[in-house]
Order: C-alpha cells, then structure tokens, then sequence
C-alpha cells in the first residue's frame, strides 16, 4: 500500500512540473519561432507563385477543382516547407495551429493580408506589433515608432515578455535614455530627442568636443595654462619608467616599454644607433653598435696555421 501511494505520488509530481513548464510560457522564444514560421510560410508563398496543379490538364483541373493559387494542394505543399526538420519548437507550433493557417489561408487572406499580424499577434498571442511588450502589448517608453527615444532597446520589445525597462546605447543613460553618460556631451536636447557625442579622448567629462572643453583631464593628461588638457609626456620623467635594456615610448595619455636593440647595453630608442653603450661582443663604429668581428684562423702558403709551429704540423 505505501509503495503504490509512493508511485502515486511521484506521478504527480511529474504531472505538476510539466504542466508548470508548459504555462511558465518563454514568449520571447515562442515570439522569435512564431516570427521564423511565418517568415518560411511568406517565402513558400512566393516560390509557389508560378505553379500550378502539375498535372497534364491545368485548364481543366482549375476550371473543374479550384484556382492552384488559392488551393488546397498549394496551402499543403508551403506547409511542408515552413519548417526545418530539426526544428522542433517550429514544428510543434504548427501541428499545434495548422487549422489556423487553413482558416487564414481560405477565410481571411484577403482582409487580413499580413500574416504576421493576424496569426502571432491577434490569433495565438505570442507577439506584439514593434514598439510595444508584455501581455496586454503595452507602448514602450518613447512610443512605438521611436522605443526609448531612438536611443536603447525596450525590453521585451515586439514580443508579449518584458517590463518594458530601456537599456540604452553607449553614450546614453537614464530611464528614458535621454542623459548623455560620462565621456560624452549633450549636442541637442528636448523633451523627446537627445544626441551625445563623445569627448575628447583627453576628458572624463566635458562640454563640447575639443580638448579645451574638458571639466576633468583623465590620467595620463593635464591642464595647460590655456585651461586645454593636454599629454603628459612619461618618458622625460626623471624617474625611468621602464626596465634597463628597454627604452621608454611615449603615447597620448600613455606611454609603452619596447625592447633596446640587442647590440645595446641600455638605449634612448630603437635601433643600434640609440645604444647608451655596447653589449659584450659589440663595437661602437661611428655612434652604431656593431657586432665584433670572431677570430678567422689565417693559413701560410703551406697550410700551416698562423701562430702554429711547423713541428706540430709535421707530427700530425
């Protein structure tokens, strides 16, 4: 009796999580295949266009049946089309609505031809016409044409998901995505429209474009007599910032390290014409550190070496 009470009860446990799963719907997901079907459908739609019944007869079979471009073999043949294979979210929406697409196909094509519209958003209720989220369709902030004043995306924007709540673009922040953010300044503003550019690569924040108009230099930058931020020049530090055998390179607001020529022992720059002085098994030849040449063995007219006995020679 426990036993069977214990199955009973794992049953319905697994009958729970699964109903809970089909109605915690992903409409985000089930919009995005919605939008994909419709899409093969338009297309099997036009590469049909053309056709007609196949058969020996066309005339005969239009007259006596019914038209092929408003048919049922033609509705048939881009069904089997409006889905991939290993599509099956596709697949299952479609076996799911198929007297939809019937009853669209035979009823209501001509009063409502956009199908997007009629099936995903008026029919099954999984999207939203662009502009709008959430499941009553609610208008994004900004308004539909321009969702969060051109400037950031509505979440859940088109589909029946979402809060609505904008995440704006670079350059852009706030609720309604209308303050411009640090390192960028306000071009033009109203109620309903804003422009940011981007400061000069010199400021944290600013008022216009140039480096005259920083309120704040950034690191690597200072203010000049004239109010401008300008770079600061690390490598004419007496301080050196970089290791013995490297010379220092400067950049705007930066400066980088780079390795000293290997006949250098130390440089100011690149080159063996930089060297502060030779490496061991190098010469300086005219302020240009050059390799030393190796000793070359010299031999006398009679092959002995330079430097070496003939006795020696001779034993050998």
């Amino acid at each position: 009796m426990l036993f069977s009470y214990s199955i009973f009860y794992l049953m319905f446990v697994i009958l729970f999580l699964s109903l809970g799963s089909t109605y915690s719907k992903d409409f985000k997901a089930l919009c995005s295949t919605c939008r994909q079907l419709v899409d093969n459908f338009d297309k099997g739609i036009e590469k049909t266009a053309n056709q007609n019944f196949g058969g020996g007869n066309t005339a005969w079979e239009e007259r006596k049946l019914s038209k092929y471009e408003s048919s049922e073999i033609r509705l048939m043949e881009i069904l089997e089309g409006a889905c991939y294979s290993s599509s099956f979210e596709c697949n299952h929406m479609l076996e799911e609505n198929e007297e939809h697409f019937e009853t669209w196909w035979f009823k209501r094509k001509t009063k409502h031809p956009d199908l997007f519209k009629w099936f995903c958003i008026e029919t099954i209720e999984v999207c939203c016409p662009k502009g709008s989220f959430g499941p009553d369709c609610n208008t994004c902030v900004g308004g539909d044409e321009r969702p969060c004043h051109g400037n950031g995306k509505c979440d859940g924007d088109g589909t029946r998901a979402g809060n609505g709540k904008c995440s704006c673009d670079k350059g852009y922040e706030g609720e309604f995505c209308l303050d411009c953010s640090d390192g960028y300044f306000s071009e033009l503003r109203n109620d309903t429209f804003s422009l940011c550019k981007e400061c000069h690569e010199s400021c944290v924040t600013c008022t216009g474009g140039t480096n005259q108009d920083c309120k704040e230099c950034r690191n690597g930058w200072e203010e000049d007599q004239g109010g401008a931020c300008i770079d600061i020049n690390e490598c004419t530090n007496d301080s050196a910032p970089c290791a013995d055998n490297q010379y220092c390179l400067n950049t705007d607001g930066s400066f980088s390290c780079k390795a000293c020529n290997t006949g250098c022992s130390g440089c100011k720059g690149p080159g063996a014409d930089r060297c502060l002085a030779c490496a061991d098994g190098y010469k300086d030849e005219d302020g240009t550190c050059t390799e030393e040449d190796k000793d070359v063995p010299e031999f006398n007219s009679e092959g002995v070496q330079t430097g070496e006995s003939p006795e020696k020679h001779e034993d050998l």
